[in-house]
């Protein structure tokens, strides 16, 4: 990644702008969409971000380094080499907040993806969002057990599961889920043979598997671009031994390179 992204929270607060016209328009557009108060650089110490919005490049040089010795951090359009964040095209499905982010590289690339994803997702994810949300104690007393409580919502949220997002009807049937719902998702201890060291070849079940895994056994030359896609909390076991790896609570998934017939 060329840089991590958080959501800034900004309900109720400061952002500096500088500039006038077309660009800073847009920031002020942006920064009240999120809540925020768009203010001058004269109360720069009340605030947490900045942005620069000048036309003139030395003049944005010279705003962008006063309110970095300030401490804020400093969004600078059309120069990406001077920016502390850059500002993702972003796609809103009611509380669902989908940013896609070239690093800079280009605004007109990332907001055609986001076109391409809006396209893609149903109106109703958001509301399947909000009733998830609503439903968080009543999947805690369904199921007590984190783990299980995961791999439960793991299994219904699949493709072709009862909560697929994909399925502009999978919103209307959370309480149903919720009541009959009868097994958790996958556990035990299932082998991946890799093929190839390129992410991209793995299959449709391979990356479903890896993306739910609670554990990860692998050895040393599986590459960080495969690992990757596991999830984030997943746990990882360093293990050239593949062979003896015991079965535990949860879903544990054993990746090693097929073994050449030559």
């Amino acid at each position: 990644m060329n840089g991590l992204p958080p959501l800034h929270r900004l309900e109720s607060a400061r952002i500096v702008l500088v500039g006038a016209g077309t660009m800073a328009d847009a920031k002020r557009r942006l920064v009240e969409r999120a809540g925020g108060t768009c203010v001058s650089e004269a109360e720069a110490h009340q605030a947490r971000l900045g942005f620069v919005a000048l036309e003139d490049e030395r003049e944005a040089e010279a705003a962008t380094l006063r309110l970095k010795r300030l401490g804020l951090l400093v969004n600078v359009a059309d120069r990406p080499d001077l920016c502390d964040f850059t500002l993702p095209s972003v796609l809103e499905r009611g509380p669902i907040t989908i940013a896609v982010a070239t690093g800079g590289a280009s605004a007109g690339l990332a907001k055609q993806l986001r076109l391409a994803l809006e396209r893609m997702l149903p109106a109703s994810l958001g509301d399947l969002a909000t009733r998830l949300a609503h439903a968080k104690k009543a999947m805690r007393d369904r199921w007590p057990d984190g783990g299980e409580r995961r791999r439960s919502l793991d299994k219904a949220l699949a493709s072709g599961g009862v909560l697929d997002p994909m399925d502009a009807g999978s919103a209307d049937r959370v309480a149903s889920w919720l009541s009959e719902e009868s097994g958790a998702g996958a556990v035990g201890t299932v082998e991946i043979a890799l093929t190839s060291s390129d992410p991209d070849d793995l299959t449709l079940r391979q990356a479903r598997l890896l993306g739910t895994a609670d554990r990860v056994v692998h050895p040393r030359d599986i590459p960080e671009a495969i690992l990757v896609r596991a999830r984030a909390d997943a746990e990882r076991v360093l293990r050239d031994d593949w062979s003896e790896v015991q079965d535990e609570d949860g879903l544990t998934v054993v990746l090693h390179f097929q073994a050449s017939d030559a």
